[in-house]
């Protein structure tokens, strides 16, 4: 068994013990409190403070403040965008108060996934990301991004945000600009080329470089190519963030792939993201184990290597990339239906897709998102085999697919892991619209079903997981810790009705028990309701 997480009467008398502590230390909080007598150990105070209005007070709540440390009893005092004063402020005037009555407070929420590049100039107001608890989002994930990094944050910018907004440059958007979807390495110009691109971007306040190695047309990177270019962000403090080349036995193989991640990180001397950990699908079930035990490793070498998760046992992509072998996606769409013309190469294509489904569970397994059915049904309902049936619907122009190819053995076995993080590789969308429910349900989810009815982890981890793990990770110096002179990214949340709503067949319902969220010290939610308040920043790395 995997050294990270022992065996399981080891966990449960760890987490017995740690509650028991927690436990202790609430019942005396609650002794000095009754007795008058405030902490002012752990509520630090900013200097020279004393007398000053605040814009807001938060009031009456248990402070779980980011790091991990047990939560207690405290107020916070905002002015600006920052916070100024945590303690007791029962006696401090404030332009606004607001009683939170024992509810948690703690540092917004850092989403260190998602995929709204574009989508954040549709809608601004971030609507289903900041109902979650989300202060800050980070895209240009899975290798893919604006290219023009600097005219596109401006123009995020100019626009008005409600919700601080981070890009990643991605190593795919690059090598198309640069290289096309040819499959082969570049020539030393081309890779000169895509360093100056990955250059500039990280200068214009990029956090660092993504891949997306599974997708073309980066999986046609070696290993060598990727070494180089992340070498480049690391020379800005960047990050390399990494939809790996195989979450299964696709092409290398799930641990192959992890070790892929560790080499990059260890000859490129940078922090390593692996994105969206999972085990997925039959050939790699319960293997969690064999990967965070990799991790274990290369972290005991010296290897910075970290992973986010979604709470969700089934995936979201493509239906191009979940089914189509990669070598038959070079050319796109296009030249995949001029190969099918060839009857050699059809049938070989065709085998590889009757594979990748079979891999994924089967056809009864993808639920195809533009057609609102199961592969199977369709498959059924158009009296044709799956394989054809994907094929048609990518001759129409594609969709997604939900694809439920993971187990909760493997998803509660990362979530324990002190290296992981929680991501949602969702995106901001608007009310009605399909899709994944992690887009509007995935923070909560992970509060109302692995804290507080599975007991997979504490109140205090979760949020650690959701805010200065992710703030660590990428270098945010003023965020993900609720203390004096930190930015006044706050959520506040019910610890006793805290849940996702939103399901596979109503993706898009909103979460509860998350009443009040601030960005950068003004309230985007208040009582659950959206103020239409763009308080949000472009976030930019600086060297």
């Amino acid at each position: 068994m995997n050294k990270l997480n022992g065996n399981s009467q080891t966990n449960t008398g760890t987490r017995s013990t740690v509650n028991n502590i927690y436990t202790l230390a609430s019942s005396l909080v609650s002794t000095l409190l009754a007795a008058g007598l405030f902490l002012f150990a752990v509520s630090p105070v900013l200097a020279g403070d004393a007398g000053k209005t605040y814009d807001i007070v938060i009031e009456n709540g248990k402070i779980i403040d980011g790091t991990g440390n047990p939560w207690y009893y405290g107020d916070i005092g905002i002015i600006g965008d920052k916070i100024i004063r945590v303690g007791c402020l029962k006696e401090s005037p404030a332009l606004r108060r607001i009683d939170v009555n024992q509810m948690f407070v703690s540092p917004g929420f850092i989403d260190i996934h998602t995929h709204s590049d574009n989508v954040i100039l549709r809608i601004p107001t971030a609507d289903n990301s900041v109902r979650q608890g989300l202060t800050t989002i980070v895209a240009g994930n899975c290798g893919g991004s604006s290219v023009a990094v600097a005219d596109f944050l401006k123009e995020v910018s100019d626009t008005g945000i409600s919700i601080n907004y981070i890009t990643l440059i991605g190593h795919n958007s690059v090598r198309r600009q640069v290289m096309g979807s040819e499959n082969r390495a570049p020539t030393s110009n081309e890779l000169s080329e895509m360093k100056n691109i990955i250059e500039k971007s990280m200068q214009d306040g990029a956090f660092g470089l993504s891949t997306g190695l599974y997708y073309t047309p980066g999986f046609y990177a070696e290993t060598s190519e990727i070494i180089a270019l992340a070498r480049v962000a690391a020379e800005y403090g960047g990050i390399y963030v990494s939809h790996i080349r195989d979450e299964s036995d696709y092409n290398i193989g799930l641990l192959a792939a992890i070790e892929e991640a560790v080499t990059v990180g260890e000859q490129a001397n940078i922090r390593v993201q692996v994105s969206h950990l999972k085990c997925l699908g039959k050939p790699v079930w319960h293997k969690s184990d064999e990967v965070l035990k990799l991790m274990d490793d290369a972290r005991n070498r010296g290897v910075n290597i970290m992973f986010d998760q979604y709470p969700y046992t089934a995936s979201s992509t493509g239906l191009w990339g979940a089914v189509v072998p990669a070598w038959a996606q070079e050319g796109g769409t296009k030249m995949f239906l001029e190969r099918l013309e060839d009857s050699g190469v059809k049938e070989r294509v065709r085998r590889e897709m009757r594979d990748n489904i079979d891999r994924r569970g089967g056809a009864h397994t993808l639920l195809v998102i533009n057609e609102n059915a199961y592969l199977s049904e369709l498959s059924e309902n158009w009296n044709m085999d799956p394989v054809d049936a994907a094929i048609a619907i990518q001759k129409n122009g594609g969709s997604s697919v939900i694809s439920f190819n993971m187990t909760d053995y493997d998803l509660e076995n990362f979530l324990r892991s002190p290296f992981g993080m929680v991501g949602s590789d969702g995106n901001i969308s608007s009310p009605g619209s399909g899709g994944h429910p992690r887009s509007f349900g995935a923070f909560p989810r992970v509060l109302g079903v692995y804290v507080r009815e599975k007991n997979i982890l504490s109140w205090e981890e979760a949020v650690r997981k959701m805010t200065s793990a992710p703030a660590t990770q990428l270098g945010l110096l003023d965020r993900g810790i609720i203390r004096p002179g930190m930015m006044a990214d706050i959520v506040v949340f019910d610890p006793e009705t805290v849940s996702d709503m939103a399901t596979y067949q109503e993706p898009s319902l909103d979460p509860k028990g998350i009443p009040y969220v601030l960005v950068n010290g003004r309230i985007v939610i208040d009582n659950e309701n959206h103020t239409g308040v763009k308080s949000g920043k472009v976030l930019k790395k600086n060297k």
